[in-house]
This record gives C-alpha cells, structure tokens and sequence, in this order.
C-alpha cells in the first residue's frame, strides 16, 4: 500500500536566503495562498525573531491559513516565544528548532570557552541546549520539529546521541539536514538507515530530510532517504534558497507520481498548479528559472530536433514521460486587451493564483491598462510579471518620476532622471556608456550612491515586437546582495525601474536615509 509523503514547503524561509530575492509581507501573503492552492502540508512561513517584517509575515500566513504553519528559532528561549508569539492564532502551529552538530559547526559556532574547553565538553553543551530547547518549545505546542544542523558532516554516533535526545524531549518529527549539500545519495540514505538502527525511539517521529543542492544532487539524495524511511521532505519551488538552491519541491513530486513503479508513495500535492506556483515564486523574488530546468523550465515540454517532433506527432509518449498540462501548462493561452474590464482582469488573476482586495486590484488595473495601451495582447506572462513588479512594493522610498535619453550612433549617450521620495523630487543628467549606463549613472548622482552592480539581465517575458521586457539588477553594498526587478515594454525605462528598486531594497533594509532628500527639492 501507498506512503503518504509530507511535503513541507520552505521556499518562504531557506528559499527567500537566495542573494537578493526578500520578500516582502503582502509577497509572502500571496505566495503563501498559492501554497496552500498547491495543497502544500507544511508551510515554513519564516524565521520571527530576525525581524518585524518576519515577525509580521509569519503571523499574516498564520492567522489565515489552514495548512501546517511552522517558525523557524535557534535553541534559545527568545526565538522559541517569539516563533510562538507569530504562530499564536495558526489552526495549526509548528515551532521548528535547530542545533549545529557538525564539528565544523560547533567548533565554528561554540568556540568560546563558556560552552566548554574541550570538543567533547562542546558536545554535551550542545546536546543539552537541544533538549532544552525543545522541551521548552512543547510548552508551547504540540507540534514541535527539531534539526540537526549540519547533520551530512557529523559524526553517526554523536548524531544518533543528539536524535535520541530531541525526540526524549518531545520532538515529533527530526530532520536530518544535508546542510552544504556534501553527501552522496548511498552515504545520505545510509546515515538515515543508521539512525533507524541506533536511535531506540526513533518510532516516536517522523524522519525529516532537508538537502541542498551544492553538488546538484539535493532531490537525488532526498528521494534516496525516502526510499529507507523518511516520510518528510524539505524543499522549495524552483529550487531556490542558499548558494547552489534546496532540493526542488517539483522535481521530487513529479519524480515520485512519474516513477511510481520504483517509489511506491503519494503526496496531496495538486499538480496542475505547479507551473503557476512556479511562476509566482519566480516573479516576486525577480530569481528566473533556466530554460532547461526540470519540470518548470520554458524548455521543459519543448522539441526542435527534427526526430524529437516526429516522434512526438506520432505518439508523444515518445519523448515526454509526463504531460504539460499535468503540472499545469495551459496550451490555451487567455489574452487580454485595453477594452477588458476589471472583472475580467479580476477573474484571470484569480486563475493564476493572485488574490486582491478592491484597493490592490485597482492598482493592479491601472497597471494592466498602462501596459495595454502599449502593446495589444496581454498574454497570462505579462500579468504574472506585473504582479510581480510593483503591485506590492509598497515599501519603496524612491520613485522613477521621469526618464529621458539621448542615444544614437556618433553621439554620447546621456540620460535625464527625476526621482521623487514623498514630496520632493530630485533630478539629474549624466552621460554614459551606452543608454543603460547612461541611466544608471543619472540615477546614482540623483540619490548620490554608488552601490556595485553584481549582475544585469533583460528578457522579454512574450514573444514578438511588443513583448513586453524584464529588467534584473543585482547590487552589492556593504557584503550584501540586493536584487531590482522592472518591468516596461521599453527595456531602458524596465532597466531604470529593476535599478532604482534594487537600490530601495538596500535602503529600506538598512533603514539608511539620503542626504539629498533631507535638503528642499529641487
């Protein structure tokens, strides 16, 4: 008989630790609707103690929410009552805890002779804040999951030890995390088959996995543990989350319904709304999937080999193991224009996920008819990408008032700005290496800043002459990363938009102000 496997979704926690793609609360909201539209088990909303803005986001997705809600807190009393204060009104709340087990982690971590002189006085520290900590956060709640950090690169036995010792203290489930992705599919599932062995109440929890992806080997490893015993596994849409990116909530699901032969287990996952969980997630954090990325990926269900498409118009089972509109894919693309209406815009929105109150949907309105004004179809990639521009940026401090440039061969690109914060605007010109630069530099003497551009993409989101063009700038100021996503059917103003808003993420992170608008406006 078929396993049901627990699909707990942490692209709103490890997934938003990508370099540059926060979210921000009425994000998070959205996201965490399509989630539950997705029928995801677990939603990890978020780490409560690391700020008010998560803090606030976890509570949103916990007052609404009917699926599993789970906090991130380290072992300590203040993000364990922190976690518990954001999740208070969850229908059903999680506190998810963690301790470093690896000694690279505890040496790295617990250095300080407090914690003990010794590797092994480190240990038993460690052992204890684990129990601790967990103890304290079933004083809160039921439902109480425990992480060995770092668990690909400890020792079996001191893990089976610190295992043994969560689940004493009333951990219900323990994830065994593959934390720098360094383990093989055979060592991983191995460690797994080791602690059923040892661990003596390891009947009393689920078994977690939780693997990243740093050797492209996160969803390999994680369906290798489900196949000894796990029957929980982390992941995140798109695969996102830190350096190389978490195990993929899509390549594992589908794995697991395609191979059904080999994987005798079922999740609750509704596949068809994979592709626009996906596009959702990838619109909103401004991260875009590879074309040839599994599952989700433009090229995914694609064929230009002349063998390929002959194969496929005779039989497609040929060359697809899976059917596009399994995960989602629409064939039927729903166009709109300048003369639909809102009820329209409203109906198609809710179609692909999104979920506005009057006030949201008529700022999502005024954008759509902008963008109709300017092209003639608006194709279901257009309204994903608006949604995912400037419909909830809210918290943007700086605004791109006006935009001119003078570009053209024989001549020196130079470009004019005006940038407006409440009710003072500042404007500036400069020339530049091509119009983009030109921009660029305009905007820079205007906020006088000067952040690193880390990387600088544009795409156009349909096809043909009036597609509309996405912008994504990554900057780097003070050893952080910051990413900028705009939106226009004129790249150079969706380069000026993706700049100006990854600098504002900057800004408003940091909570730093700039001179020029603390002066009369010019």
């Amino acid at each position: 008989m078929s396993e049901k496997i627990i699909i707990f979704d942490t692209t709103l926690r490890d997934g938003e630790q990508s370099p540059g793609a926060s979210l921000n609360v009425y994000e998070k909201l959205e996201i965490a609707r399509q989630l539950a539209k997705l029928n995801v088990d677990v939603i990890e909303a978020g780490f409560p103690v690391s700020s008010p803005a998560q803090f606030e986001a976890v509570k949103r997705i916990a007052d609404e929410s009917e699926v599993i809600i789970a906090g991130l807190a380290r072992a300590k009393e203040i993000d364990i009552k922190t976690a518990f204060d954001a999740l208070r009104n969850a229908k059903k709340p999680r506190i998810h805890t963690f301790s470093s087990t690896s000694d690279y982690h505890i040496l790295g971590k617990f250095g300080d002779s407090k914690y003990g002189a010794t590797l092994e006085e480190k240990r038993k520290t460690v052992l204890k804040m684990s129990y601790d900590a967990v103890a304290y956060a079933r004083t809160f709640c039921s439902d109480v999951e425990f992480s060995a950090e770092d668990a690909g690169r400890t020792d079996i036995g001191y893990l089976a030890d610190i295992i043994e010792t969560a689940i004493e203290a009333g951990a219900t489930t323990v994830n065994i995390p593959d934390t720098v992705g360094y383990t093989f599919p055979s060592e991983y599932s191995g460690k797994i088959a080791e602690l059923k062995r040892r661990v003596k109440n390891i009947d009393k929890a689920i078994i977690s996995v939780h693997c990243h992806n740093d050797l492209g080997l996160a969803v390999a490893n994680s369906i290798s543990a489900l196949q000894i015993g796990a029957r929980q596994v982390e992941c995140t849409i798109n695969g996102i989350g830190e350096r190389a990116g978490n195990a993929s909530l899509e390549e594992i699901v589908m794995a697991l319904k395609v191979r059904k032969d080999l994987c005798d287990f079922y999740t609750d996952i509704n596949h068809t709304e994979i592709i626009s969980t996906s596009r959702m997630v990838s619109g909103f954090t401004g991260v875009v999937v590879q074309p040839n990325k599994a599952i989700v990926g433009e090229n995914a269900f694609a064929h230009e080999s002349g063998i390929h498409q002959d194969g496929m118009l005779k039989n497609r089972e040929t060359y697809e193991i899976m059917t596009p509109e399994s995960v989602g894919v629409n064939k039927t693309k729903i166009v709109l224009g300048r003369h639909s209406g809102r009820h329209g815009l409203k109906a198609r929105l809710i179609e692909l996920g999104y979920h506005l109150n009057e006030d949201e949907l008529q700022k999502a309105y005024d954008a759509f008819l902008e963008i109709a004004d300017k092209k003639k179809e608006v194709f279901d990639e257009d309204l994903r990408t608006l949604m995912g521009d400037e419909i909830y940026r809210d918290d943007e401090k700086y605004e791109l008032q006006y935009m001119h440039v003078n570009a053209g061969t024989g001549t020196i690109p130079t470009a004019t700005v005006q940038i407006k914060s409440g009710e003072k605007v500042v404007q500036e010109s400069s020339p530049g290496d091509g119009p983009v630069d030109a921009v660029f530099n305009a905007i820079e003497r205007a906020l006088g800043i000067k952040p690193t551009v880390e990387s600088y993409n544009v795409r156009s989101v349909t096809s043909g002459r009036q597609a509309l063009g996405e912008a994504i700038v990554r900057i780097r100021e003070d050893e952080n990363s910051y990413n900028g996503r705009g939106t226009s059917t004129d790249i150079i103003e969706a380069s000026a938009k993706a700049y100006l808003q990854a600098i504002n993420h900057y800004l408003v992170t940091t909570e730093k102000k700039l001179e020029v608008f603390e002066t009369e406006s010019v």
